[in-house]
């Protein structure tokens, strides 16, 4: 069964297939199977040609799949070019909701990564500078030239 673009499951039962739609979730199935006048219990391959009209003509009410995509990264652009402190977490992809970010997020701010100092020895292996350079010197209070 397709509805709206979605290929839906046919082993699956018709509450729990219909959650792959993108806008509707498993609250929102009651009530569309409820419309529709159809036994949640039922397996996919089993709806009737009926059944599955029914189904879709209770769907077109609700906003899903690309309409719905399209408010919300609409709702987002917006929230951006008025630059306000949502906006701004969005552009910078971080939380938006007030979540604390110096322990946790890592879902939205990546793998972490570790800054720190680099001995001199490793920065020689990892080729960050020359191991052949010369010494630094530094005259002395005589005019001598001395090594550091």
């Amino acid at each position: 069964m397709r509805i709206s673009g979605v290929n839906i499951p046919d082993e699956k039962r018709i509450d729990i297939a219909l959650a792959y739609i993108y806008g509707i979730g498993r609250n929102n199935v009651v009530d569309v199977l409820k419309k529709a006048e159809i036994d949640s219990t039922k397996r996919v391959k089993t709806l009737s040609e009926e059944e599955q009209k029914r189904i879709q003509k209770v769907l077109e009410t609700y906003k899903i799949e690309g309409d719905l995509r399209a408010e919300i990264l609409g709702d987002i652009k917006r929230l951006k070019e008025a630059g306000s402190y949502r906006g701004m977490r969005h552009s910078k992809n971080l939380p938006v909701r007030g979540q604390r970010t110096r322990s946790n997020a890592r879902t939205k701010r990546g793998k972490r990564v570790t800054i720190g100092a680099i001995k001199k020895e490793m920065a020689q292996k990892m080729g960050i500078i020359a191991s052949d350079q010369p010494a630094k010197t530094a005259p002395t209070a005589t005019g001598e030239v001395k090594k550091k």
